[in-house]
C-alpha cells in the first residue's frame, strides 16, 4: 500500500514516515519542506508542496490508498493572536482531491480539547487552553466538521500534550466521551495509532482521545 503522508517533514507526520517505511508501507511525504526530510528509502518518495494550494494537493495524491493528515503550526505570536485557517482550508482542499482521486480512507489528526471532547478539559486547563490554544483549536474545530462531513472513510485521532518520547505501544484509545481525559502521549505512539488505522476500522467513523 502506498501513503500520502500531508505534515511530513516533522513531528508526528515525521513519526509517521519513518514507521511506515520500517513497516513496509510505500510512502508519499508531502511538505512545504520536504526536501529537508533526513531519510533515504527505495520506498519514500519526497514532495514538496504546500497543503493550502490545491494543485499541489491534487499532483500528490493519485495512486495512494490512504492519507494521513497531520498538519501544525509553529508556536508563537501568531498562534495566540491569529487568525488561523490552515487546518480547515487545507483539510477542504485534502477532501476535495480525495474524491476526485477516488481515494477512500483519511486519517486525521486534531488534538484533545477539539470538538465536543473540549468540554472534558479541567477549569484551569480551559483557561490555559482559550489564552495559547483557542484560536487555533477554533480552526480544528472546523477541520473536524468538514472530516465528519467528507462521506470518506475517516478517523480523527485527538491526541492529549505531545511529548518527543519512543513508541511504547502501551497507550490508550479512549474512543467513548466518559473516559475522555488528559494526560501525554508520545508523537511515536500517536504515529503508531494512525498507521494501525490504515487497514483497521475499529475506529472508522470516531473521534478517539490518545493518551499514556
Amino acid at each position: 500500500m502506498k501513503l500520502l503522508v500531508i505534515g511530513a517533514s516533522r513531528g508526528i507526520g515525521l513519526e509517521v514516515v519513518k514507521q511506515a517505511l520500517s513497516r513496509g508501507y510505500e510512502v508519499r511525504a508531502f511538505a512545504r519542506s520536504a526536501d529537508s526530510i533526513r531519510l533515504s528509502n527505495p520506498r519514500l518518495e519526497k514532495r514538496s508542496g504546500s497543503a493550502l494550494d490545491a494543485s499541489d494537493v491534487a499532483s500528490a495524491m493519485p495512486g495512494v490508498d490512504a492519507v494521513v493528515l497531520t498538519l501544525g503550526v509553529r508556536a508563537g505570536p501568531g498562534m495566540v493572536l491569529g487568525p488561523i485557517h490552515l487546518f480547515s482550508k487545507a483539510t477542504q482542499i485534502v477532501i476535495d482531491a480525495m474524491k476526485k482521486a477516488c481515494v477512500r480512507r483519511l486519517i486525521c489528526v486534531t488534538g484533545f480539547g477539539a470538538g465536543d471532547s473540549r468540554a472534558k478539559l479541567g477549569p484551569l486547563q480551559a483557561i490555559f487552553f482559550e489564552l495559547l490554544l483557542g484560536r487555533a483549536y477554533e480552526d480544528k474545530d472546523a477541520q473536524e466538521t468538514l472530516v465528519k462531513r467528507s462521506g470518506l472513510d475517516w478517523i480523527i485521532a485527538r491526541p492529549v500534550v505531545l511529548t518527543n518520547g519512543p513508541n511504547t505501544g502501551r497507550y490508550k484509545v479512549l474512543d467513548h466521551p466518559k473516559d475522555w481525559r488528559s494526560g501525554t502521549i508520545s508523537r511515536a505512539d500517536v504515529a503508531d495509532f494512525l498507521l494501525k488505522q490504515v487497514q483497521d476500522s475499529s475506529y472508522l467513523g470516531k473521534t478517539p482521545v490518545l493518551t499514556n
